[in-house]
């Protein structure tokens, strides 16, 4: 993929379900992630078996069923990302998962090729690790559900919270060259859900030779793709924004690049914003 860009989602009327969103790698043109966002309305059941491929689903809301390997375990606390911590459940190549929706519920899927052997698991709201991070208005939340010392094979996957007005993934970073240590070549998906109609964020992609710089402006349930360069993003104020990061590329790793024009900005850090946690 030469290019970042921006999917946006389908509009589906009230109390109907379907896919809200939906592009294969094949379609985004590049290596890694294919994604999908589902809404199931109450009593509707979904199947997926991907072979050759491993599988993450996390339940953005709602409650359901989730049924894997023998497994059966009702999930869903939040009534919205802004609601609570997430459930999620992570699929080896191969494995069957069957999800029964007991509420209106919605869930993001992301998948990518995998000949790895991991054992499919539940990460539950006590599973994942919450901190904050950065400092005056570049303070968010992040909620990791898989590290990259989860057991998996390549996808790593993160929710972001942004207080309106507050800038995230700052200093601006890329992870496009593959330099481990140091840095690693990885894709990332952010899918962007907002607390409020009329909701924004602009978010900056550009390169560090200068080539390409733009800004992109997304709205509740639209995603970007990031292959290449910098891609700082900041809320719109008075609009608390959340993205779920879909990440995976050359190697199981976070190792990333900062700009070096703007790494400075962590000595003017003091306080974290007291609007943080924006969930508990």
């Amino acid at each position: 993929m030469g290019t970042n860009r921006v999917v946006h989602s389908h509009e589906l009327q009230p109390g109907a379900s379907g896919e809200l969103l939906r592009f294969s790698r094949q379609e985004a043109g590049w290596e890694w992630m294919g994604f999908c966002v589902r809404r199931l309305a109450p009593g509707e059941t979904w199947q997926q078996q991907r072979s050759g491929e491993e599988s993450v689903y996390v339940l953005l809301s709602g409650k359901c069923t989730a049924e894997w390997d023998g497994q059966k375990q009702q999930i869903g606390e939040r009534n919205s990302v802004f609601d609570g911590l997430p459930y999620a459940l992570y699929a080896s190549p191969g494995t069957q998962v069957g999800i029964e929706s007991l509420t209106a519920c919605e869930i993001a899927e992301c998948n990518v090729p995998s000949q790895g052997n991991f054992t499919s698991r539940l990460v539950t709201p006590k599973d994942v690790v919450v901190s904050l991070r950065g400092g005056g208005n570049a303070s968010r939340q992040i909620v990791d559900i898989m590290r990259p010392d989860f057991p998996a094979d390549r996808l790593i996957v993160v929710e972001v919270y942004t207080p309106g007005g507050n800038w995230s993934s700052y200093p601006p970073h890329k992870h496009d060259v593959h330099n481990p240590p140091a840095e690693v070549d990885l894709d990332e998906i952010y899918y962007y859900r907002m607390n409020r109609p009329g909701a924004f964020a602009h978010q900056r992609l550009y390169s560090s030779d200068g080539q390409r710089d733009s800004v992109v402006t997304v709205h509740n349930g639209d995603a970007v793709l990031v292959h290449e360069g910098y891609h700082p993003v900041v809320a719109g104020p008075g609009y608390d924004t959340y993205y779920l990061n879909f990440i995976a590329g050359s190697a199981r790793s976070l190792a990333i690049t900062e700009d070096p024009i703007h790494t400075w900005i962590r000595s003017s850090w003091k306080d974290v914003d007291p609007r943080l946690p924006v969930v508990r």
